[in-house]
């Protein structure tokens, strides 16, 4: 799929990975909503690129709906839809003040996985609704997963669940919206330079980075955008789950 003149919604878009890729994207011709619980950040990120911006909780079915609607109105129908929302937790199964809150491990399903699944739902019913293109696609949808669904480490059993279930979705999802030339992929990043590890002192990010095989470094957000732009535009790539991690496999802690 050609990226020029294209609507895309990406969720999460309010920093990280998801601003980087609204950004990309946007360079390319794409016309973008950058949908994000922080409605400051989106419209930040919005006023860079070009794009609007559209206060959601992924979580939500109302708040996933609204938004999506209201991208339609705005920019049409999205043919691109990038699932960047996400949130992570380190807790324990059993910790020293006993087991992890039933609470905690279902928040980061919700949003992470079945937030994911929300806003796909919702983008490919619009999708179908759309005029084929030349090779009969009518669109695409890029989840987030992560290296954690297969080496999460300890403390990660909530993450990890999220993202393997996302990795779990991709393969029965393009099965299915392929009757309607609906492509879908996830990328697995590893370790990136995100604003969250951004916080962590010099020597702590060097340390993360030597750990990576090569390059030595932390991912650049602008990397896995890169790696969106080439999902979309390679018709080819269907039902794949993309490790983006510089041959990083994660030790157990």
């Amino acid at each position: 799929m050609k990226l020029e003149g294209k609507a895309a919604i990406i969720t999460g878009g309010g920093s990280g990975l998801g601003a980087a890729t609204a950004e990309r994207l946007s360079a390319a011709g794409v016309r973008v909503a950058i949908v994000d619980v922080n409605l400051d950040t989106a419209r930040e990120v919005a006023k860079k690129c070009g794009g609007i911006a559209i206060r959601c909780d992924v979580s939500d079915a109302g708040s996933g709906a609204a938004a999506v609607a209201e991208a339609r109105e705005k920019h049409g129908a999205a043919r691109i839809l990038v699932n960047c929302a996400g949130i992570g937790l380190g807790r324990r199964i059993v910790g020293k003040e006993g087991p992890m809150a039933l609470e905690d491990f279902s928040r980061v399903i919700q949003v992470n996985l079945i937030g994911t699944f929300n806003m796909m739902r919702l983008a490919a019913a619009d999708m179908t609704t759309l005029e084929p293109l030349d090779d009969g696609e009518r669109g695409v949808i890029i989840s987030t997963a992560s290296i954690a669904a297969y080496e999460g480490q300890i403390g990660q059993a909530a993450y990890s669940s999220s993202k393997g279930g996302i990795v779990a979705l991709t393969m029965p999802a393009a099965r299915e919206l392929a009757q309607f030339g609906i492509r879908v992929l996830a990328i697995a990043p590893g370790v990136f330079l995100t604003p969250l590890l951004g916080k962590l002192p010099e020597e702590v990010q060097t340390s993360l980075g030597a750990a990576i095989p090569f390059p030595k470094r932390l991912g650049n957000p602008g990397e896995f955008a890169e790696m969106v732009a080439q999902c979309v535009q390679n018709v080819y790539l269907n039902g794949e789950v993309i490790r983006l991690d510089g041959a990083l496999r994660m030790a157990p802690r």
